[in-house]
């Protein structure tokens, strides 16, 4: 599985977390981020997408799983749903509670089109 990490790179515990949610060994693609917030979340969103360097057959044969930047989500999800054709799943990293000197664990994996479907029945 192709885990896109537009974030902070993830460390070795991290990518052993995700692995293990997920059932499958990871290619990670670390992509640079960063966001100029005097331009449009949409143009920021493609060129990251863009920097993914995937084909077209790629965005919708991989499996993939997505670690979004910090700002902008919203946008790069909905470019991401336009290349695949469905909504990828997206890691939730939070801080853990006390740890000194702070650190970070994978929460959740989050279904998105789990999301979306579940919503979409409730219309």
């Amino acid at each position: 599985m192709l885990l896109l990490n537009f974030a902070h790179p993830l460390t070795g515990e991290q990518l052993t977390q995700v692995s293990a949610r997920l059932g499958h060994e990871l290619d990670v693609r670390q992509i640079a981020t960063h966001v100029d917030r005097r331009r449009p979340l949409a143009e920021v969103a493609l060129e990251l997408v863009e920097a993914a360097a995937l084909t077209p057959a790629e965005w919708q044969m991989l499996p993939l799983v997505v670690n979004p930047p910090g700002l902008a989500p919203l946008a790069l999800i909905a470019e991401l749903h336009g290349r695949c054709g469905y909504f990828v799943p997206v890691l939730n990293v939070r801080p853990v509670a006390d740890a000194l000197p702070p650190r970070y664990e994978v929460a959740e994996v989050v279904n998105l089109q789990a999301l979306r479907d579940g919503a979409w029945g409730r219309r």
